[in-house]
């Protein structure tokens, strides 16, 4: 029972930490909206018509908050939430900037920007100090968790790295081979508060998955390809035993057409604002060597059906004449101004035009060259498992992985983008890729001993 309440309090604790910065910045737009905007206003609002403007303003920091994961204080690394708070503000502050110009009927409101632009400022250094307030909190009533790593076969070097990359969440203090015996595992576990069960046969990990929910110790699994199917699959309960149904069809009709749609509006919205970027881009690429300004590449996307991309090049001229090869680290054939497009992602926004075709989605798993995709088939049966979409510009893998992330990890996201497709996670998905243009290990190469994203 002391563990249970001091649980609750601890939780009860970033809530209202969370609830003060979303009602600090609420609070601070309704005095704006109060002491200068309303009054701009052509018609008078009564007393509620004033709170409506200003819980919706707290709605809109709710929802960009939710979409950047700008309140995951302990989940994100600090600067990330600094950056999510960041985003959250201009967005949040853009929006309610231009609700304010439709509800004063007059574009030239739009010139009286100067006390939004001082309440962006006042936000952004408040979320700022919060952040690194928070993370103090967080690390003090949340202390990293001293976890057991049970594995098997396979060498748990490379997720105890990853771990270790978050050592103010996870410490793997002791690790134990399946091989030493069951009851020499379960005597290690009731050592520890917290287990991690690597990549270990089903009918060993659920034993222990067991074990653990028995002896009330937290479990940390590393999923396999059909924990994703099952954990999206929908449950059925018309008789006394509960079924689980797997459609294993991708999308529905509706949600095709309904994507169809989303991407035609977006990708002529997309090619009409970025349009003088890409001139602009075009005839830097053309300056540099003269050489041509479009790199076109076959590619697979649904059912395996092969189309042509279309990207900025941002490589020299004939990059790939010893063989098909992803870009490595500090690689030698991408040019200067390549180097910059690609580090911004905007070597891809020609392929506005292929989604305006429809040979792909704005939002779906990453389009391969068929050589690659047939080499990680053989590696990984199940690769071809991500072909029943649409190939995307973006995606699930494509934000919460990395361009040299092993092509098992990217098979499992673009599974659970697949398995759990809907069209508030396409928004989500599309609203995230603005967070990650500026992360530099998202296009990091893969390393100069490699073709593929394979490790040998």
């Amino acid at each position: 029972m002391r563990i249970s309440s001091s649980l609750k309090t601890k939780r009860m604790i970033m809530f209202w930490s969370k609830m003060f910065i979303v009602l600090l910045q609420t609070g601070m737009y309704g005095w704006l909206w109060f002491h200068h905007y309303k009054d701009m206003m052509p018609v008078e609002y009564w007393r509620r018509g004033n709170w409506v403007i200003i819980a919706l303003y707290a709605l809109f920091i709710m929802v960009f908050s939710r979409a950047f994961g700008a309140l995951k204080v302990g989940y994100l690394k600090t600067w990330d939430i600094m950056y999510s708070q960041f985003l959250t503000i201009l967005c949040v502050n853009g929006v309610t900037y231009l609700q304010l110009s439709l509800i004063n009927g007059d574009w030239k409101f739009l010139e009286n920007s100067k006390e939004m632009f001082l309440l962006c400022f006042l936000d952004i250094i408040l979320v700022l100090l919060w952040a690194i307030f928070m993370r103090w909190i967080y690390a003090f009533i949340y202390p990293p968790h001293e976890m057991l790593l049970i594995y098997g076969d396979i060498s748990p070097d490379s997720i105890i790295r990853k771990l270790e990359s978050r050592k103010d969440k996870y410490h793997v203090k002791d690790k134990v081979a399946l091989s030493a015996g069951i009851e020499t595992v379960y005597e290690r576990i009731r050592q520890y508060d917290a287990v991690l069960i690597g990549d270990i046969p089903v009918q060993d990990r659920n034993q222990f998955i067991k074990y653990c929910f028995e002896q009330d110790i937290r479990c940390y699994g590393i999923p396999k390809i059909s924990d994703i199917m099952i954990r999206n699959s929908e449950s059925i309960d018309l008789f006394d035993s509960p079924l689980l149904l797997f459609r294993n069809n991708g999308l529905t009709y509706r949600q095709m057409f309904v994507k169809r749609a989303m991407d035609i509006a977006i990708s002529l919205a997309g090619i009409l604002i970025s349009s003088p970027v890409m001139l602009l881009i075009a005839a830097f690429v053309k300056w540099y060597d003269h050489g041509p300004v479009f790199y076109r590449q076959k590619r697979l996307t649904k059912d395996g059906q092969e189309f042509e991309i279309l990207k900025f090049r941002s490589m020299v001229v004939n990059s790939e004449k010893h063989g098909a090869r992803l870009a490595k680290k500090n690689d030698s054939r991408i040019t200067p101004i390549g180097r910059v497009i690609r580090r911004l992602h905007f070597d891809e926004l020609p392929q506005l035009f292929n989604i305006l075709k429809g040979d792909m989605a704005f939002v779906g798993p990453r389009p391969e060259r068929r050589e690659i995709t047939d080499e990680y088939a053989k590696a990984i049966p199940e690769f071809p498992y991500r072909l029943k979409v649409k190939a995307g510009l973006t995606g699930y893998a494509q934000v919460y992985g990395q361009y040299n992330t092993v092509p098992y990890d990217k098979l499992k996201m673009d599974l659970t983008y697949i398995t759990s497709y809907s069209v508030w996670l396409d928004i989500k998905l599309i609203i995230l890729t603005v967070k990650i243009l500026f992360q530099k290990e998202k296009s990091e190469g893969v390393k100069d001993t490699q073709k593929t994203a394979l490790k040998k």
